[in-house]
């Protein structure tokens, strides 16, 4: 625990599991473009992608091109590291776990949105279109209590009063992965 995080009057440490670590892992992850990294060679590429669904489970669907990059490095390395930011000052998670490339019409229907055409210009029938299923081992996020606007107070409190109040709690997430193909609805 470093110096910050020792001066808290609060818990602000949580290591999360199952289905605490899942909950986790939606609320953070739902509606969120994250930067998808493979891990192929030393240094690793990132790109950003959208995500389209988190499922009950908490693994982590997008949409991709057969012939992308990131396809292409998860079937040689199907270790990867997501990383999310929702805003300035909360809503941080750090997710490792594996990909899989997938070709499944079903799960592209439930996955499809009008504006991917941008991309897939044949539209939800596009033959390119290929899915990528996240399946986390483990992660940490770092997030507040009880929301920015109760942050945002504190911190000015802290600020006038040399207080450490910043409302934050940070742990560990790890959840038993489920290994199935299908998007899990409940």
């Amino acid at each position: 625990m470093n110096s910050i995080n020792k001066n808290q009057p609060e818990k602000n440490h949580e290591d999360l599991k199952n289905k605490d670590s899942i909950d986790k892992i939606i609320e953070l992850a739902s509606d969120q473009t994250c930067f998808l990294c493979t891990t192929q060679g030393a240094k690793g590429n990132a790109r950003p992608m959208a995500v389209q669904k988190v499922d009950k489970q908490g693994n982590i669907w997008f949409l991709s091109a057969s012939d992308s990059n990131q396809n292409k490095e998860i079937q040689e390395n199907s270790s990867v590291n997501l990383y999310f930011k929702g805003n300035q000052h909360s809503d941080f998670m750090h997710l490792y776990g594996e990909a899989t490339v997938l070709r499944d019409e079903t799960i592209i229907k439930e996955l499809w949105n009008p504006v991917l055409k941008t991309w897939f210009t044949e539209g939800e029938n596009d033959p390119r279109i290929t899915i990528i299923k996240f399946t986390t081992k483990e992660g940490y996020y770092w997030d507040t209590k009880h929301g920015n606007f109760i942050a945002g107070i504190k911190m000015l409190i802290g600020a006038a009063t040399g207080q450490t109040l910043d409302d934050s709690i940070e742990g560990s997430l790890q959840n038993q992965p489920v290994h199935n193909t299908h998007i899990s609805h409940g």
